[in-house]
């Protein structure tokens, strides 16, 4: 099959932007309002996307809504809600955020599981750490566990989850009412796992899902986070603003993921791209200065204060001068670090940073017509920079609009993305390898050696 595009899309009821509730095209409501969700899950079908991702926060907002406030202070638990929307949907994935560090891995297996058989093999599991001192305080914790620490409980949370989806073998269930056979008691495995974190003896409460696994995605930019996301992720995503450096990221992620003996092309890495799309330049850059405007100072700068650490409190500074130094924080490393350097790259002040930042934090926004954010997604596609994009709309509907009626003809037009879904699961369409089970495979195995 000829590459094609991947498109997540990527869509909080709120918007991606930090003042989109207030655009008169956004739903003030659009947070908590299941009927709002349930149109942009059709739009995103109608658009042929491979997914519907929604992250997830442990705590009230992010970077700061009490200082602030916008519509990413209150929301729906992502589970809850795609399990509600698949069955208006038919082909669209559902990649919902779970944390390894908040979640115990019984759990996260079940809900991933029961979302996969409720939308026919269509669930995908964003595999999280968490990060925040508020967050941890909502856990039994005064402060977030370190960096090293919540990456080697993730590794391990992530191997006992794949352990349970396998305590079912795909064929266990007779249901035979004749002989009154149910299920294969030999199909049936327990996990017997004992670690650094988890003790879980099984086996898991729900037959294996139609795609054996749900998708595994992951998101993380650090040495740690590049190494669990190449022994485990099957689709990445991740926040660049220059070719180069997107290109580095995906060759380090495909290198270490085959020195793990894995196949590289069954790793997909899809950078968040936020577009601003007009019919013209003109059309493009005002829609932009338009949601500029909207931004409320303490809104922008309680933004800043969480991608800055959390340590440092940006109301004390004038925001037409410069970011001050912030020392880095257990939180999120590497998105620090790349606010840290769009600020210096760009010399931009606190009010020009929090503008910049405002629609995506950090990943990358374009400003332009269809053809021009095409010929961008092109280049990244083209040149080892990207398998696909996950697509953050700044307001909605209307943004989200734009993409389905302007670009994606254009990727279309010139053979990048596709005119219709390839199958039915999201595994499918991702053209991803549906996972053994492993004791199936063990006594494959074995009845090959005899």
């Amino acid at each position: 099959m000829t590459r094609k595009i991947r498109l997540g899309a990527f869509l909080p009821g709120g918007g991606q932007h930090i003042a989109a509730w207030r655009h008169p095209d956004q739903p003030a409501d659009g947070a908590t309002s299941f009927e709002f969700h349930k149109r942009l899950a059709q739009t995103a079908e109608r658009g042929l996307f491979d997914a519907y991702f929604l992250a997830d926060n442990l705590a009230v907002g992010f970077g700061g809504a009490r200082e602030g406030g916008n519509a990413r202070v209150a929301g729906f638990e992502p589970v809850t809600l795609f399990s509600a929307l698949a069955p208006f949907t038919t082909h669209l994935g559902f990649i919902a955020t779970s944390s390894t560090t908040y979640e115990e891995p019984y759990t996260t297996a079940r809900k991933f599981a029961s979302l996969d058989l409720i939308s026919g093999g269509r669930a995908g599991w964003n595999v999280v750490t968490t990060t925040g001192d508020l967050t941890a305080q909502n856990f039994n914790r005064d402060t977030q566990l370190p960096h090293a620490a919540r990456y080697r409980r993730a590794a391990e949370h992530v191997e006992v989850v794949k352990k349970l989806w396998d305590s079912f073998e795909d064929d266990a269930f007779i249901r035979n009412k004749g002989s009154g056979v149910f299920y294969d008691p030999q199909k049936l495995h327990e996990s017997d796992h004992r670690g650094e974190h988890f003790q879980v003896r099984g086996p898991l409460n729900i037959s294996r899902s139609p795609q054996g696994y749900p998708v595994i995605v992951q998101a993380g930019q650090s040495e740690d986070g590049r190494g669990l996301a190449a022994a485990t992720a099957e689709v990445i995503f991740t926040a660049h603003q220059h070719l180069e450096t997107a290109q580095e990221f995906y060759r380090d992620i495909k290198a270490r993921a085959r020195g793990l003996g894995r196949n590289r092309d069954h790793v997909l890495v899809m950078p968040g791209v936020s577009p601003f799309v007009g019919r013209t330049e003109a059309e493009a850059r005002e829609k932009y200065d338009r949601l500029t405007s909207l931004i409320v100072e303490e809104d922008g700068i309680g933004l800043l204060n969480g991608l800055t650490g959390g340590t440092l409190d940006l109301r004390g500074y004038d925001v037409d001068g410069p970011l001050p130094p912030a020392p880095p924080t257990e939180g999120m490393k590497s998105r620090q670090a790349l606010i840290r350097r769009i600020a210096d790259e760009n010399n931009f002040t606190i009010r020009q940073l929090y503008q910049w930042v405002a629609s995506a934090r950090g990943h990358y926004t374009i400003v332009g017509t269809a053809e021009k954010i095409a010929d961008t997604l092109q280049e990244w596609f083209e040149n080892e920079a990207a398998d696909g994009f996950n697509i953050l709309p700044p307001w909605l509907p209307t943004a989200l609009d734009d993409f389905v009626d302007l670009v994606i003809p254009e990727l279309q037009r010139r053979g990048l993305f596709r005119t219709a879904y390839e199958g039915r699961t999201l595994r499918e369409n991702l053209g991803l390898p549906f996972p053994v089970n492993r004791w199936t495979a063990a006594r494959s195995a074995v009845q090959a050696a005899e």
